[in-house]
Formats: C-alpha cells, sequence, structure tokens
C-alpha cells in the first residue's frame, strides 16, 4: 500500500511563500518587458525611423540637403556623414553617443565601402559597435552628386535607460520587503481565527460543550464557525442522549434483575416448600426474565435498523387481521388492569410491505399508548382514500411542543423522570421510526386538546394482488 506523505507547514509560511513568489514572477515579466523586450522595441522602432529618414533624404536636392541633415540631427538620436561629389566630408552630431562616423576605423570604411560599391540607392547594414559592444546601424544613402550615411545605435545606452535598470532593482526590493510584511499581516489574519477554532475544538473533543466559535468577517471561517457551533450543539444533544440512555437502560436492566435475585432468593430461603408461593415467585423471575430478554432484542433490533444491516422482506398482507391478532396480546390487560382498547378499521386492509416489522410498528405504538394514555383507553383506527390507508393510534394525554421533535428519540427524557414502562421497553418510538423510514411511509405525532395521535401512511394494494 502505498502511503501518500504531506509534509505540513503554517498558514503563515504558506502565505509568505505563494505572496513572495507572485511578486517574483511579476517583477521578473517587469524586467523582462522593460529590459528584454524594450530593448527589442527599441531596435525595430530605430530601424522603421532610420527607413523614414533615408527615404526622405533621398529625395532632397542637393542644395537643400545640408540644411535638411542639421534638422535630421537635430530631431534624431542619430550622426551623420555627408560626402559631395568632390570627396569632401561634413559630420553632423558625430559627438551623440556611440557614433563611429568620422573615426579611422578599418571595420567601418569597409562596411562604407562595401555600401558604396553595392550601387543601390539605399543600403543598411547591422554591425558591432566596439565602445559599447551592442548592435549599431549604418544606412548608405546615394544622393545627388554624393553619399550620406547615417549611423545610429541598435541598442538604448543612453542615461535614462541605465537609470531605469538601477530604479528596477530598488523596487524589486522594496516589493519583495512589501511582500514579506503583508503576507506576515494576511497570515495573521487568516490564522488566528483558525488556531482559535482549533483550540476550541480540542475543548469539544474533550467534552466541554460550552465553547462558542467566534466569526471575525471572512466568510469561509465564518460558515466553519457556524457549521462548528452546529456541530458542537448537536453532539452536545447526542451526548445528552447517551447518558439519558445509559441511565434508563441501566434502570430497566437493574429493577428486573433486582426482582429476579429477590424472588430467586425468596424461592431458596422461604417458598421452597409453600408449592403455590413458590410457583409465584418463579413466575415473576420468568416475566423479569422476558423482559430482560425483551430490552435486549430492541436494542440489538434498533442497532440493525439504524445501521442499515437489516434487509425488508416485501409481500402483500390484510393489516386488519394482522392488527386484530395484535390486539389479543392486551387481553391480560384488560382483563387485569382495566384498559380498553378498541378499533375502528375496514374488513379488509390489502398493503404491501415488511409484514413482520410492520407488526413490530403496530404493537410498539400500542404500547406507547398503553403506557402513557391517561384514563386506560387506547384506539387503533384506519382510514382510507383513493391512495393510502391512514393508520392511527390515539390515548388520552398531550405532549408538550417542545417535546415533539424530540419523541422519536431513543428514551427521550422530557419532564417527567424515566419510569418503568406498563409494556415495551421505551425503544419502542425509535424502532418505529427507523421501521417507517426505511419503508419510506409518511409518519408523524400530534397532540392536541388532550389527545395524542401516533400515524402513518401505506399505499393500497389492490386484493387481487395478495
Amino acid at each position: 500500500m502505498n502511503t501518500k506523505i504531506v509534509k505540513n507547514s503554517s498558514i503563515k509560511f504558506k502565505t509568505m511563500f505563494y505572496l513572495i513568489l507572485f511578486s517574483v514572477f511579476i517583477l521578473l515579466l517587469l524586467w523582462e518587458s522593460q529590459l528584454l523586450f524594450s530593448s527589442f522595441l527599441y531596435e525595430r522602432y530605430q530601424i522603421n525611423d532610420m527607413s523614414k529618414l533615408a527615404s526622405e533624404i533621398n529625395k532632397k536636392d542637393a542644395e537643400v540637403l545640408p540644411d535638411y541633415l542639421k534638422n535630421v540631427v537635430y530631431n534624431n538620436n542619430v550622426c551623420i556623414e555627408y560626402v559631395d561629389g568632390f570627396g569632401n566630408a561634413i559630420l553632423y552630431n558625430d559627438a551623440s553617443t556611440g557614433c563611429l562616423l568620422g573615426r579611422s576605423n578599418k571595420e567601418l570604411n569597409e562596411y562604407k565601402e562595401e555600401l558604396y560599391k553595392s550601387g543601390e540607392k539605399t543600403k543598411a547594414i547591422k554591425l558591432v559597435n566596439p565602445d559599447f559592444e551592442s548592435y549599431a546601424l549604418l544606412y548608405g544613402i546615394e544622393v545627388d552628386n554624393g553619399y550620406v550615411y547615417l549611423f545610429t545605435m541598435l541598442s538604448n545606452v543612453n542615461k535614462n535607460y541605465t537609470l531605469i535598470k538601477d530604479q528596477l532593482i530598488y523596487i524589486t526590493i522594496v516589493v519583495i520587503i512589501l511582500a514579506i510584511i503583508i503576507s506576515l499581516f494576511l497570515a495573521k489574519v487568516l490564522s488566528e481565527p483558525i488556531v482559535d477554532i482549533t483550540e476550541k475544538s480540542k475543548l469539544v473533543a474533550n467534552g466541554n460543550y460550552n465553547v462558542v466559535f467566534e466569526k471575525n468577517g471572512i466568510k469561509e471561517i465564518d460558515e466553519l464557525a457556524d457549521t462548528l457551533n452546529y456541530l458542537e450543539s448537536e453532539v452536545s444533544k447526542t451526548d445528552n442522549y447517551r447518558r439519558d440512555l445509559m441511565a434508563n437502560v441501566s434502570h430497566d436492566l437493574k429493577t428486573p434483575l433486582t426482582m429476579i435475585k429477590a424472588y430467586a432468593e425468596m424461592v431458596r430461603d422461604i417458598t421452597y416448600k409453600n408449592k403455590k408461593k413458590r410457583e409465584e415467585n418463579l413466575n415473576v423471575i420468568i416475566e423479569e426474565t422476558d423482559r430482560l430478554n425483551n430490552l435486549v432484542g430492541d436494542i440489538l433490533t434498533l442497532s440493525k435498523l439504524q445501521a442499515n444491516s437489516d434487509t425488508l422482506e416485501i409481500e402483500s398482507f390484510d393489516l386488519n387481521k394482522e392488527i386484530m391478532g395484535i390486539l389479543k396480546r392486551y387481553d391480560y390487560l384488560k382483563e387485569t388492569e382495566g384498559y380498553v382498547i378498541e378499533s375502528e378499521m375496514p374488513k379488509e386492509v390489502i398493503v404491501r410491505a415488511d409484514k413482520n416489522k410492520i407488526n413490530q410498528v403496530i404493537y410498539n405504538l400500542v404500547n406507547n399508548a398503553i403506557n402513557y394514555t391517561e384514563n386506560k383507553k387506547v384506539l387503533i383506527k384506519i382510514t382510507e382514500d383513493k391512495k393510502d390507508y391512514l393508520i392511527e393510534i390515539k390515548n388520552a394525554g398531550q405532549i408538550k411542543d417542545k417535546d415533539i421533535e424530540h419523541i422519536w428519540d431513543r428514551y427521550y427524557k422530557n419532564d417527567k423522570k424515566h419510569k418503568r414502562n406498563v409494556v415495551g421497553t421505551g425503544l419502542g418510538l425509535s424502532i418505529v421510526k427507523s421501521i417507517l423510514e426505511s419503508h419510506d411511509f409518511i409518519y408523524g405525532v400530534s397532540s392536541k386538546d388532550g389527545e395524542t395521535t401516533f400515524y402513518f401512511k401505506i399505499k393500497k394494494v389492490n386484493a387481487s394482488k395478495k
């Protein structure tokens, strides 16, 4: 298995690194454009300008040519040598930067000779100026009774160019320093809230749920703070539910275990010779053992449902028949405790679902109604429309609005202390919720006018599909 190794570095370092890298890139771009690219542009400009001057000079008459050449050197960075028909040479602006005309330069004389012998009206030669070791341009123009040589540097060697280079060096230093300062500032602005969130997250991980993740005006960090505040709230609720669950399950385990132990000791020490008392005590032990078994079974069922490891076995069946079978289990409560459990439903209720799980839903909802009814009356009612059956389980008593949204939670603890259920284990509604959601059935609870109703819907199936 290949393991990717990631090097960790702080926001401060990364911000500084990327900002300096960006600054260097911009500066390199600036240097490239100002020094290299500008040299290319300057060369193209000089060549085009010299071509235009050569074309204009070629059109001038000998009488006006000297005065025109004076204007040319005045308005352009060139030096000129004019050789008339008698071989007399006149220099114009020979003191300009890099001018080689008028000097005794063998290579330059060879170029001039080459221009002269070419026989062309206008000819240009690119050469190297030994003074600056940079390129220069020599133009030869044949005029009436003479020849004109134009000379200019193709590289910018004046003081302004050197000044720009020096300025760029200072600008580079200043920009890098500013990049470091700005990166440190940005790193501080970004890292401090993240460090604060990290430290507070550690407190939450250690069980402190009173931490508040504060916003700082940065959208992404504010969203993270909101998410963590919500997460903290939910984790706090889950932790409270977990504690309640442990306390309540412990209570439901401890009570039957205590009774089993007490009655077992009673059989051993007192009633072992009295057959009637002994059987009564043993029956209590069996009942409490069944209660324990049901509690463990419900916990395992709920775990499977919530882990989605319990598959559905869908089939068509008559829900009326199943409900009537479930209600027979409560005959002992009717006889011994005075409970009244009634039903109002069509003679045939054909549905398609997991029969065993829907039976468990009905059984758990009836158990819940029995445990919390205030007048020992429970009603199971089924109504129908064109598409669905609505199954309702009603009992006297009202749930507070603040408790409604939590009623499906395992062992949700309302204002009343957890009590020993008449029937069931206290996990019934959580199992109901998981089963109905696995079927994608609509379900809910309403509580008003002193009556609480749990309900869910199942789509109708024709009897012929049974």
